[in-house]
């Protein structure tokens, strides 16, 4: 708190980003001050040049400074697409590394955690990772600490999963200035059930995906790992029971009991999940896709994802765009 009383908070917003990012951090902080009877929290809403900013439902923003008026900031959230990048990289990028080394908190909510890792300020801390942009992030960034954690926090980095995960981070904000009395009254009035923190994992849907592996047997867990480490230059069977000390048979026999598939087919629908969520989030050419997932050829890729999705990668990607405008447009964001 650079003037010892309240919270500065900054919203840096992209063309594409989801409201609810923005909207589930800054509710509950009016709500507290409202309780505590005094402004603990204040916010302001910033883009690059300080323009006119369109979120992914099509709702404009106007914008209440630029980028370069931010020194006064105590925490700056990036929110965003996957895609999103500044008109002007390096200018843009400087400016967040200059913030950074001078104190201001950095952090990057849902799509957000792309162009925050593009600016170079993230590198040597964990990074939150929606479930949904797994493969993509994999994809752009194979280097970085990529975890499922709803929050992953330190003392100068905040990053979060979703629009509900940034409630928790904005209740864990209110708890530390405030009390947990006054969080907990938040939270209650606006029915959140509980307050999640670090080392809580994402839930992910089932329907028609792999497990998420959380009760998995042993074996069948350690596979799953070996698999999703081995998603561009696919492992065997054979290799997989060498590097676990069972046999083939063993494995078939896991999988089965565990997930009522066997490994080779659970496998591929672990790679067509990564490769649907390269085809939706990224603007990737296809081949990329097919070879970032093990296949040499775009064929088997377009025949295992028809059979998985019912419709080519292409057309996958044809769909999402009737939903948004064309070209250098934001992609879907959650």
């Amino acid at each position: 708190m650079r003037d010892g009383n309240r919270i500065e908070i900054g919203f840096l917003l992209f063309d594409g980003f989801p409201m609810a990012c923005l909207t589930s951090v800054i509710e509950p902080l009016r709500a507290a001050n409202e309780i505590a009877g005094q402004e603990a929290f204040c916010w302001s809403l910033i883009s690059e040049r300080g323009q006119k900013i369109q979120s992914s439902a099509g709702v404009g923003f106007e914008a209440e400074r630029s980028l370069v008026e931010c020194k006064d900031i105590d925490i700056l959230f990036l929110l965003s697409s996957p895609t999103s990048v500044f008109d002007n990289p390096t200018a843009g990028n400087g400016v967040l590394r200059s913030l950074g080394r001078h104190g201001t908190v950095l952090g990057g909510i849902s799509a957000g955690v792309f162009p925050l890792v593009r600016s170079g300020v993230m590198q040597g801390h964990p990074v939150s990772v929606h479930w949904c942009y797994e493969a993509a992030f994999e994809a752009k960034f194979p280097d970085m600490d990529a975890r499922s954690e709803v929050i992953v926090k330190s003392a100068s980095r905040y990053t979060v999963s979703g629009a509900a995960a940034g409630f928790d981070l904005a209740l864990h904000l209110i708890e530390d200035r405030l009390g947990g009395d006054v969080a907990h009254e938040v939270a209650c009035w606006f029915q959140h059930p509980m307050m999640r923190g670090a080392g809580v994992r994402q839930q992910v849907p089932s329907a028609n995906a792999p497990d998420t592996g959380d009760s998995l047997p042993p074996l069948v867990s350690r596979c799953v790992a070996l698999f999703g480490a081995h998603m561009s230059q696919p492992i065997s069977i054979a290799d997989l029971a060498q590097q676990t000390g069972v046999t083939p048979r063993q494995i078939e026999r896991a999988f089965k009991q565990a997930t009522g598939q066997s490994p080779t087919h659970y496998y591929r629908a672990m790679r067509m999940k990564a490769a649907r969520q390269m085809v939706v989030y990224t603007k990737d050419p296809i081949p990329e896709i097919a070879e970032a997932v093990g296949y040499s050829s775009v064929s088997p890729l377009v025949t295992h994802y028809r059979a998985a999705f019912g419709l080519s990668p292409s057309e996958d990607r044809r769909r999402i765009n009737r939903f948004r405008v064309e070209d250098n447009a934001p992609l879907p964001s959650v």
